[in-house]
């Protein structure tokens, strides 16, 4: 169990919550649940909020993550989608020594039942292709002391992205949230609390990962819960997305091409060969549509897309954030009813509806690379990301003592 101390519960905010109104829908709506929505009702922030200001969330949270006290409101939703037959029984895999999740007794991760997106499958609802001509602007693992070029960037340019952050370094760089969200009224989405292969977790475990970032979000933003989420190192299977979508609404997005910036925080790869590969993206092809991962996780991934983006406007791709390129002018494609009274639609993931990767889409598991992400303590530590399985072991060893590291100096 790693020590962390960062746990954001309904009865807190990362800031003057109450000062930062809703956003009505509009240009950039779409990224959270509309007011009303059953699943807002799970992140109901307590009131009155206590004196704001990230010392008040550390002080008043310190401990081992997930936490023993998942609201019991989070918990009923899971155990009700569960007696539903919603949350398939799929084993929890552990990680191999290649460096990728593995399921017990051999069983296939491609097969239509698991349906692992690590494998290379996807099912209903995944988003991996954008339109054809349309780029769906996103970057991962932020907010992070290195973003903030990039925002200026984007808003400099009129363009708006969706940002699938990591729910602790929310935590620890608020401001550099605040800047995303209020100054460049951009999108929020869910990259979980602490970045692991979700795979590997328990239900609850992934209910605290899901739900706590879900919460800090919403906290953060004056009562917004996003709908959409990207799993770390591209590792879901139809249990993980169906607690995602059964519980808390969210679609799972993976990507149709990997920019492999995330390896530039280490020595694996040359900001040249990253900015290579985008401009033969963006000047390439226009079917299908592009989905890039690309990430805000040092001045290098953030520098790629800078350089790069006149490119990516010559060659006359729309550019738009997720909700943009959902394929669904509703924009919440995803949800099985917008309240209580209006009509529901079957969207449930059930045994046998995996396919294999889409049309132009590039899976994140053994045929291509996989990604691994930073996490932001309170020093603001940076962990490379790294291809081969043995950096992996030496990455995730690394990851958990510089966690720790930084929940001490915090209690300190």
């Amino acid at each position: 169990m790693m020590l962390l101390s960062f746990l954001a519960l309904s009865a807190l905010s990362l800031g003057d919550a109450a000062s930062i109104p809703p956003i009505a829908q509009g240009p950039r709506g779409g990224w959270y649940h509309e007011p009303g929505h059953p699943v807002t009702r799970l992140f109901q922030r307590g009131t009155p909020n206590p004196p704001h200001g990230l010392q008040t969330i550390l002080d008043a949270f310190s401990g081992p993550f997930p936490p023993p006290n998942i609201p019991q409101s989070w918990i009923a939703a899971l155990n009700a989608s569960m007696a539903a037959g919603k949350i398939p029984n799929i084993p929890v895999t552990t990680m191999a020594g290649n460096g990728l999740p593995a399921y017990p007794n051999k069983l296939n991760p491609s097969d239509p039942s698991v349906c692992s997106t690590t494998y290379g499958c996807y099912a209903p609802g995944d988003l991996w292709n954008a339109p054809n001509g349309t780029v769906g602007l996103s970057f991962d693992d932020g907010p992070l002391p290195t973003s903030p070029p990039l925002y200026t960037f984007l808003k400099s340019n009129n363009l708006h992205a969706t940002h699938f952050f990591i729910g602790v370094n929310i935590l620890h760089n608020p401001n550099v949230f605040l800047q995303a969200f209020q100054d460049n009224q951009d999108h929020i989405a869910v990259h979980t609390y602490t970045h692991p292969y979700m795979t590997t977790k328990s239900n609850l475990d992934v209910l605290a990962e899901l739900g706590y970032t879900s919460q800090i979000i919403a906290d953060s933003t004056g009562g917004l819960v996003p709908k959409y989420w990207r799993p770390p190192y591209g590792d879901a299977d139809n249990r993980v997305r169906a607690i995602a979508k059964e519980v808390f609404g969210l679609t799972t997005v993976i990507w149709n091409q990997d920019s492999a910036d995330w390896e530039l925080s280490g020595s694996g790869i040359s900001l040249a060969t990253v900015e290579a590969s985008l401009k033969s993206w963006w000047s390439g092809p226009k079917s299908p549509g592009l989905i890039v991962l690309e990430h805000e996780l040092s001045t290098g991934s953030v520098q790629a897309f800078i350089d790069t983006y006149p490119v990516l406007k010559a060659n006359g791709w729309n550019i738009g954030t997720i909700p943009d390129v959902s394929l669904d002018p509703s924009k919440a494609w995803y949800q099985n009813a917008f309240n209580d009274t209006s009509p529901a639609t079957s969207q449930t993931i059930i045994p046998g509806t995996g396919s294999p990767v889409p049309p132009g889409a590039t899976p994140p598991g053994p045929s291509s690379t996989s990604l691994t992400s930073s996490i932001s303590t309170s020093t603001s530590s940076s962990t490379p990301k790294n291809k081969s399985s043995a950096s992996r072991l030496v990455q995730s060893s690394a990851y958990i003592l510089v966690t720790i590291a930084g929940a001490l100096v915090i209690m300190l």
